[in-house]
């Protein structure tokens, strides 16, 4: 029998890569994607049709009602979302305050109720600088709190924690994947925007493995 595992599936390049890596492992995988009131919902669409094409059982949990609490972020309110690069300090804006611990904490309460004892999660290197929550002392001390906060251990698993956008895609492009299933921008718009740090960091990560992106960019 399969070894069950929880992947936290934003609908985003780096967790459609875990979600594929996790899957090629040969895991029995149950994808959970969060709707917390993201402007760019559309990658929750993007999460269910890539589910469904994959056979995966998969849940869209709606947490929206956090927001009642965390409206400082560009990404869950009425400000603008920023343009530039992930380096720059105006996209500290996107940062929504606590968030993967939230994720983290809902995704661990899964795999114990379903016998699962690892959480699949996509932070990598590339967002230390500007997410607290994907840094690798985060992500340490979350994993000594999964393996004690329940009567069942739970692993969190980050195959990309070291690496950045640029290695994930060259590994996803080895694997032969589609990245144009999946979405990236922070505005859900019918096509990418190509100026927010999200849309910023693929093509960057495109350009530098010499790929074509199969995404629709708004034009200039």
């Amino acid at each position: 029998m399969s070894e069950k595992a929880v992947v936290i599936y934003s609908g985003g390049m780096d967790s459609f890569t875990i979600l594929h890596r996790a899957y090629k492992e040969g895991y029995e995988l149950y994808p959970l994607t969060f709707d917390y009131g993201q402007k760019h919902s559309k990658e929750i669409r993007f999460a269910a049709s890539v589910c469904e094409e994959l056979g995966l059982s998969h849940r869209v949990i709606d947490i929206t009602a956090i927001n009642q609490l965390l409206q400082s972020s560009s990404l869950t309110s009425a400000q603008d979302i920023p343009e530039g690069h992930y380096a720059d300090d105006n996209m500290k804006s996107t940062v929504v305050p606590n968030r993967n611990m939230i994720l983290l904490s809902l995704a661990i309460g899964y795999a114990v109720d379903i016998g699962a004892n690892k959480v699949f999660y996509g932070a990598h290197s590339g967002d230390h600088a500007i997410y607290p929550d994907c840094r690798p002392e985060f992500v340490h001390a979350m994993n000594d709190v999964a393996k004690i906060a329940n009567y069942e251990p739970v692993e969190i698993v980050t195959p990309y924690l070291n690496s950045d956008k640029i290695g994930i895609l060259k590994d996803g492009l080895a694997m032969g994947l589609d990245y144009g299933k999946t979405w990236t921008c922070y505005n859900g718009r019918e096509k990418a925007c190509g100026k927010c740090g999200s849309c910023v960091e693929r093509l960057e990560a495109f350009e530098l493995n010499q790929a074509a992106d199969p995404l629709a960019y708004e034009e200039a």
